[in-house]
């Protein structure tokens, strides 16, 4: 499937060296890759629909300075949708208060039809840009009916309830990024871990050195502010097991069979 890379800090960490290496992986996800740079209240999106070690833009990108206190990366092996740019993560949407969300997703939803409307709003046509488009259609319904008292633990709330309705029978993945909280989940064991220090936390589908690298908590919504964990969620049951049935029908559906 894909590959995912995030961190959240209370300062720029310089990011060349753990880019590198995560983008090395692209050999096996050679469908595109992205990058959000999100510090200082912007969001700067990078994306090619092509396999990182082939990008000339990326290379040079690589060999200059990196920094960055909140940032998301990605690198694509397609099981839904076209490869192209708009099918190529990050994805991002804007509320009704004006909030930018940024998304990058790891996995596969096979059922989930709350999913099917939206693929005639998307941009794209993958599961992942559903995800988002989903998400922001609830914080919109519960902004214009709470309005003002529409705070993080609203937005906290509702996310819980989103991630346990999609991630039955689905492989749920996710960064996730409001404009100021960072949000992370996974459901399948071993393929999303995190490497803590003082003031900061980092993500990666697989560690990215040998030493400071733990399994990310499953089946469970973590919200983290500058690198400090603020929420820990509910413990959902869940988990995704890959089958040979799922992905028999995933090959089905992506070869137009």
């Amino acid at each position: 499937m894909c590959e995912l890379f995030g961190i959240s800090a209370n300062r720029k960490v310089k990011l060349n060296k753990l880019l590198k290496h995560f983008f090395e992986h692209s050999s096996e996800h050679p469908n595109g890759w992205g990058m959000a740079f999100l510090d200082d209240y912007n969001i700067s999106i990078e994306k090619e629909p092509v396999r990182a070690r082939d990008s000339l833009y990326l290379k040079n990108r690589l060999t200059g300075r990196l920094e960055s206190g909140r940032m998301m990366a990605h690198i694509r092996r397609a099981t839904v949708g076209d490869i192209c740019f708009d099918n190529t993560h990050p994805f991002t949407a804007r509320d009704e208060s004006g909030r930018t969300w940024v998304l990058v997703h790891n996995g596969t939803i096979f059922n989930a039809p709350v999913l099917s409307p939206y693929q005639y709003k998307q941009h794209g046509d993958t599961d992942s840009e559903r995800i988002l488009l989903y998400i922001i259609d609830h914080v919109n319904r519960v902004f214009l009916r709470e309005l003002n008292s529409f705070d993080v633990n609203e937005r906290v709330r509702l996310l819980e309830q989103i991630i346990r309705t999609l991630a039955q029978g689905n492989k749920l993945n996710i960064l996730l990024y409001d404009g100021d909280y960072f949000y992370v989940h996974k459901n399948e064991a071993g393929t999303l871990f995190k490497s803590e220090r003082p003031g900061s936390v980092m993500f990666s589908t697989h560690p990215l050195s040998d030493e400071g690298w733990e399994e990310l908590p499953q089946n469970q919504l973590l919200v983290y502010k500058d690198g400090e964990l603020i929420h820990t969620g509910t413990q959902h049951e869940f988990t995704y097991v890959q089958n040979e049935e799922d992905m028999k029908m995933l090959y089905l559906g992506y070869a137009g069979l």
